[in-house]
């Protein structure tokens, strides 16, 4: 499909390749446009699933779609559900515009060697650690003032949403139980990704358990809420377009996802959240404290207790990081932007420590 040079697309990595011939002839009968040519590219972004844009000719009779898979090797139980993801995002988009909305879901691994969905394609601009020149490049107090609100006023709507008529109140278990299950499943997963002992990260794997809040009412979870999961309007940064990433949402307590959001969420004049930080410290981006204020009036919830959700929000994000590192000093992928994320993982831990109230 001919248009502007795209720069969150790239020429598919070596690794991460598949056979396009057989994919094509999977798809031929079952996706509009299906069988006109076919030409793939990857979205250069995210550490984790793979993602690549599907081109079907060109012109006017040119169709766009997004393919999600999950990342090469083994992966964790209960992460990279591309099964899950399907099932969200086949119905969301009836409550929640901004979720994009899921055509097709494949099990069979011999088409690309690994389970796969295809959604529809959202255009919008992705902020990832910078704000874009388009936004006036961290410049434009209003702009970021802009950004720093619609990140946290589009998760207080997607809470908002009733999973009941959309059939997916069943998409969690045991939503009462949701954050106990959580706080252990992750300290497994820092368990089975480990390179080494870091202190911090034991610590924070015990303190977490012995502090548990009571949750408020469950809803549904995103459980990676972040800027650089969603893409805004071109012309107005405070109108958000997408969110994607959806292969965790389930139903469970909604204050996790604001934890995982004030992981990667750094005053002004305080060191980084993590390696891809937002860009928080921005000025007129919104602190942390205006940003825990704002989503508690947007949504009613008694938001005093954030803390704990707070250094289980940055633990989580230090696994993340710990998992993609693991799979990279395994030799699971060769991708060398994963070398580095080890130390990154470390110095997140020791974050997560530090805001421990």
């Amino acid at each position: 499909m001919t248009g502007p040079v795209d720069p969150e697309l790239i020429a598919v990595r070596t690794d991460e390749r598949f056979d396009e011939a057989v994919l094509q002839d999977y798809l031929r009968d079952k996706l509009e446009a299906g069988e006109l040519p076919l030409h793939v590219e990857q979205f250069a972004g995210g550490h984790a699933n793979l993602t690549y844009l599907l081109q079907y000719g060109e012109g006017e009779r040119g169709v766009e779609y997004v393919l999600r898979r999950p990342p090469l090797g083994p992966v964790a139980p209960g992460s990279h559900d591309m099964h899950r993801e399907y099932r969200a995002l086949s119905v969301l988009w009836k409550a929640f515009p901004p979720a994009p909305r899921a055509y097709l879901y494949c099990d069979d691994v011999d088409v690309i060697g690994a389970p796969f969905f295809v959604m529809e394609r959202r255009r919008g601009i992705v902020i990832r650690g910078a704000v874009p020149s388009a936004f006036g490049g961290g410049e434009d107090e209003r702009a970021n003032r802009k950004l720093s609100e619609v990140v946290i006023d589009t998760l207080a709507a997607f809470h908002a949403v009733d999973p009941e008529p959309i059939g997916l109140s069943s998409l969690g278990r045991d939503p009462e139980h949701f954050l106990e299950r959580q706080v252990k499943g992750w300290a497994g997963r820092y368990e089975r990704a480990k390179t080494g002992t870091i202190e911090a990260a034991e610590e924070l794997s015990t303190w977490l358990v012995d502090n548990l809040p009571v949750s408020p009412a469950p809803t549904l979870l995103h459980n990676d809420w972040r800027l650089d999961n969603m893409a805004v309007d071109p012309e107005d940064p405070g109108r958000c377009v997408a969110v994607y990433d959806w292969d965790m949402c389930t139903v469970g307590d909604p204050l996790a996802d604001l934890g995982t959001l004030l992981a990667l969420w750094a005053n002004r004049g305080e060191g980084p959240g993590a390696a891809s930080p937002m860009p928080t410290q921005s000025l007129g981006f919104m602190s942390r404290e205006e940003a825990v204020a704002r989503y508690g009036e947007r949504s009613g919830r008694d938001v005093s207790g954030v803390s704990f959700y707070d250094v289980f929000g940055t633990f989580k994000t230090a696994v993340v990081l710990q998992q993609i590192y693991f799979r990279y000093d395994q030799g699971q992928t060769k991708d060398q932007r994963f070398a580095g994320l080890g130390a990154a993982a470390a110095g997140l831990f020791e974050v997560a420590a530090g805001r421990r109230p």
